[in-house]
C-alpha cells in the first residue's frame, strides 16, 4: 500500500548563499526523497527561505534596497543553486508569503486561546540613534568577568563567560557604534515551561529505530534540556522589524522562530493550491499521513520543543519523526575562506561542474547518526574517480561497445549467473540501508557488487574473445556483454536516488523506461536494442580542486601572534599596547592533553573539560567552546592552556586556567592544537 509522505528540510536563511555545508542536509534529504519515490509511495517535498528578522533588515538598508528585494534577489539564487544540484523541491517558497502570515496569526491565536501567550515586561539595549531595540548579537563590549574587550552580549568568546546584555561595559551597538540605553518593552512569550509533560512524552514515544520520534541521542539531549527545566519562549520583537505584526498587537512582531517552523505548513499549502492536494489532510491533529523534517543538529531545540508544542496546542499533527544530522568539516577542520575552503554551491559548479559527485561523496559518508562528516578534497577525487568510473561506468565502457558493433545493438537471452543472482538477492538490504539513512552502508554493499561485476567481467575478457574466430567465441561474447549489461542495469537502479541524471542518460542509453526499485526483478529481454554508448563522465582533476580552493581564497591581512585572536577587527589591533618579552615569559603556557570534555548542566555556552598538563592531579577548566565542538570529539585531543592564571570561581565550579582559542568575525571559537611530538605538560616558548 501506497504511503503518504509529507519531507521537508529546515529553511535556509535569505542572508547568504547556499555553501557546502548547507548541502549536506539537502543532498542527503533529496536521496531519502527519491528513494520513497522509486518504492512507489506517494511523497512530497518543500522547503523556503527563511526572510524574516534584524538581520535582513539591516543587509537590505545597506544595500538600499527594500527586504522584500532583497530575499526576492536570494531567493532566484536559492532556487537555481538547489535545482543545479538536483534537489527536486516539489514547492520551493518564502515564509513572507501571504499563507505564512495567515497561518502563523491564526496559529498565534489559537495557542492564545489555549492559555499559552503570556506578556512580561522586559528591559532591552536600545539604539538611540537607528531607534531600535538590539538583539544580543548586535550590541559588543567589555566583558564583565575576564575584561576582554569587543565580546557579544550574550557570551564572551575569550573566558566563555555567559552574562546579559546589560552586563557589558561600555556597550556599543554594533549597528551604529552608539552607546545603547536601557529601555522597558512588553514582549509575549509562548509557555513552554508548561509544555514539559507533554513534551517528555512525545520526544521519547516510540521504541527502536522503526518507532522512534526522535535518534537516540536527540532524545538524550532532550533529557539534558528537561534536567534544567524549560523556559518560556519569548515570541516576539519590537518595530522596526522585518516580519509579520502580532494580531492586536501594534508595533510587536514575530519572532522569526515563531514563523519559520510554520513556512513548511505554508510551502505545502501552496503546493495543494497548485496540485490539488488536501491541506488538513495533512496537517489535522489526527491525520494518518507521515511527517518527516531533516534538520541540522544545532536547531534540534527549535524543532524537537517548540515545533511540537506549537503544533499539539493549535490542533495540528506533529512530526513523525524528525532526523538531525552532523556539520561539515573540510579536510578535518571548519569551512575555512583563508584556506579557501568555504566553497559556495555556484563555486562548485564553477569548477568541477558536475554535482553528482559531491552527492556520492555526501552519501558514502552519510548515516543515520548525528556525526560531523568530513569532506575531504584529495580523497573526494581518489573515491569518485576510483568508485564512479573505475568501478561503475567501467562496466559499461568494457562491454557496451561489442553490442553496439557486434550483435547490432542487441542483448541476448541473460541466463542468471551468480553475479546477478547476488545483485537481486541484496536489493532488499540497500532499500533498508537507505530507508534508514545508512546511505554509507548502501553504498558500500553497492560498490562490493560493482567489485563483483568487473571481477566477472575481467574472468570472461571479452576483448580476446572479440578477437577470436569461431561461432562458440561468438556466442560467449554476447553472452558476456548482455550479462554485465543486465549487471549495469541493476546497478543503476541502486544509485538512482544518488545519481538521479546520470541514471536518467543510463535509461536512454539502455533504451529503458524510467527505473523504480520494482524493475529488479524486470532483467533486459532478448532481442532488446540498445542505444550506442557514449561517455557518460569524466574523471575530476586535482586541478580543479586546486583551482577551486584558490578561488575562494580571502586575502586576509595577517594579525599578529596574540595568544587569543578576539573578533576586534584587525584594523584596531596595531592600536593594541605592545608587551616586552618579559611580559610575555610571565604567562605560563602548557600542553594539555583534554582527558574529559563533559557538558555543564544549565550552561548555554560551556563545556567542562579536564586537562592532563603533566602534574599529579588533572586540571578542571570552563571553556565558552560549546557552539562549536561535540565533547566527545575533544577527548584525547592535545591543545594549548595558560597554565598560570588565577584560579575563579564560578556557579558551575572552579575553572583553574584557561584554554587558546581563535575567533573573529569569520567563524570560531576553534581550540589551538600542537604539531605532532608535543606531550602534555611541555611549557609554550
Amino acid at each position: 500500500m501506497s504511503r503518504k509522505i509529507l519531507v521537508t528540510s529546515a529553511l535556509p536563511y535569505a542572508n547568504g548563499s547556499i555553501h557546502l555545508g548547507h548541502l549536506v542536509e539537502y543532498i542527503q534529504t533529496d536521496i531519502w526523497v527519491r528513494f520513497q519515490k522509486m518504492q512507489g509511495n506517494t511523497v512530497h517535498y518543500v522547503c523556503a527561505d527563511d526572510t524574516h528578522g534584524t538581520p535582513i533588515m539591516l543587509r537590505a538598508e545597506k544595500e538600499g534596497i527594500t527586504p522584500e528585494a532583497l530575499i526576492d534577489n536570494v531567493h532566484k539564487e536559492h532556487s537555481a543553486d538547489f535545482a543545479d544540484f538536483l534537489v527536486d523541491f516539489d514547492n520551493y517558497y518564502s515564509t513572507n508569503a501571504l499563507e505564512n502570515k495567515e497561518l502563523s496569526q491564526s496559529i498565534y491565536k489559537k495557542l492564545k486561546a489555549a492559555g499559552k501567550i503570556s506578556t512580561k515586561t522586559i528591559e532591552q539595549f536600545y539604539d538611540p540613534l537607528k531607534n531600535m531595540f538590539l538583539p544580543d548579537r548586535f550590541i559588543k563590549g567589555e566583558c564583565p568577568k575576564c575584561h576582554a574587550k569587543d565580546q557579544y552580549g550574550d557570551s564572551c568568546e575569550v573566558c566563555g563567560a555567559t552574562y546579559n546584555p546589560t552586563e557589558l561595559i561600555n556597550a556599543y551597538s554594533a549597528v551604529s557604534g552608539a552607546t545603547p540605553i536601557r529601555k522597558e518593552t512588553e514582549h509575549y512569550f509562548f509557555k513552554l515551561s508548561e509544555c514539559e509533560d507533554f513534551l517528555k512524552q512525545w520526544t521519547r514515544q516510540g521504541s527502536g529505530t522503526d518507532k522512534a520520534t526522535l535518534q537516540g541521542e536527540a532524545a538524550n539531549k532532550m533529557g539534558e534540556w528537561f534536567e534544567n527545566g524549560l523556559n518560556d519562549w519569548d515570541i516576539s520583537r519590537d518595530a522596526p522589524y522585518f516580519g509579520f505584526e502580532i494580531p492586536d498587537a501594534p508595533g510587536k512582531y514575530f519572532y522569526v522562530w515563531l514563523d519559520a517552523p510554520i513556512g513548511y505548513m505554508a510551502s505545502f499549502k501552496k503546493l495543494c493550491e497548485m496540485k490539488g492536494l488536501d491541506f488538513d489532510e495533512y496537517w489535522k491533529q489526527d491525520s494518518t499521513t507521515e511527517l518527516y523534517h531533516f534538520i541540522g543538529k544545532d536547531i534540534l531545540y527549535f524543532h524537537a520543543l517548540f515545533w511540537p508544542a506549537t503544533l499539539e496546542y493549535s490542533g495540528h499533527r506533529k512530526p513523525t519523526k524528525i532526523f538531525a544530522h552532523g556539520f561539515l568539516t573540510v579536510n578535518g577542520e571548519k569551512m575555512s575562506k583563508s584556506r579557501g575552503t568555504f566553497i559556495t554551491a555556484r563555486s562548485y559548479l564553477d569548477h568541477i561542474k558536475n554535482p553528482e559527485y559531491l552527492r556520492y561523496y555526501y552519501a558514502a559518508k552519510l548515516n543515520s547518526t548525528m556525526e560531523d562528516i568530513d569532506l575531504n578534497l584529495e580523497d573526494f577525487v581518489a573515491r569518485v574517480n576510483s568508485d564512479l568510473v573505475g568501478k561503475y561506468i567501467n562496466i559499461a565502457s568494457r562491454t557496451a561497445g561489442f553490442i553496439n558493433k557486434l550483435f547490432n545493438g542487441e542483448i541476448t537471452q541473460i541466463d542468471n549467473s551468480p553475479v546477478i543472482d547476488e545483485m537481486r538477492r541484496v536489493s532488499s538490504l540497500i532499500a533498508e540501508s537507505y530507508a534508514e539513512r545508512e546511505y554509507g552502508k548502501a553504498l558500500r554493499e553497492i560498490m562490493r557488487l560493482a567489485d563483483l561485476a568487473n571481477a566477472n567481467i575481467a574472468d570472461a575478457a571479452p576483448w580476446l574473445k572479440a578477437k577470436q574466430d569461431g561461432t562458440d567465441a561468438r556466442t560467449s561474447l554476447e553472452l558476456d556483454c548482455s550479462a554485465a549489461m543486465e549487471m549495469f542495469r541493476l546497478l543503476t537502479i541502486y544509485l538512482k536516488p544518488v545519481l538521479p541524471n546520470l541514471a536518467a542518460n543510463i535509461e536512454t542509453f539502455l533504451n529503458i523506461s524510467p527505473l523504480t526499485w520494482a524493475s529488479v526483478h524486470t532483467p533486459l529481454k532478448n532481442g532488446h536494442r540498445i542505444n550506442n554508448y557514449a561517455h557518460l563522465i569524466t574523471r575530476i582533476d586535482p586541478k580543479q580542486i586546486e583551482a577551486m580552493t584558490e578561488a575562494n581564497k580571502e586575502n586576509l591581512q595577517a594579525t599578529p601572534a596574540v595568544a587569543q585572536v578576539t573578533s576586534a577587527p584587525v584594523s584596531t589591533l596595531p592600536e593594541v599596547e605592545y608587551i616586552s618579552i618579559d611580559d610575555f615569559t610571565k604567562v605560563d603556557l602548557r600542553i594539555a592533553k583534554i582527558v574529559n570534555a563533559e557538558h555543564v548542566e544549565g550552561a548555554e555556552k560551556l563545556l567542562k573539560l579536564t586537562l592532563d598538563i603533566g602534574e599529579v592531579q588533572p586540571r578542571q577548566v570552563f571553556a565558552g567552546i560549546k557552539s562549536a565542538y561535540d565533547p566527545e570529539t575533544l577527548k584525547g585531543r592535545l591543545t594549548v592552556m595558560v597554565a598560570n592564571l588565577a584560579p575563579r570561581k564560578m556557579k558551575f565550579g572552579l575553572s583553574d586556567g584557561m584554554v587558546l582559542a581563535a575567533s573573529d568575525e569569520r567563524g570560531g571559537p576553534f581550540i589551538l592544537s600542537p604539531d605532532v611530538g608535543a606531550q602534555p605538560g611541555m611549557r609554550v616558548k
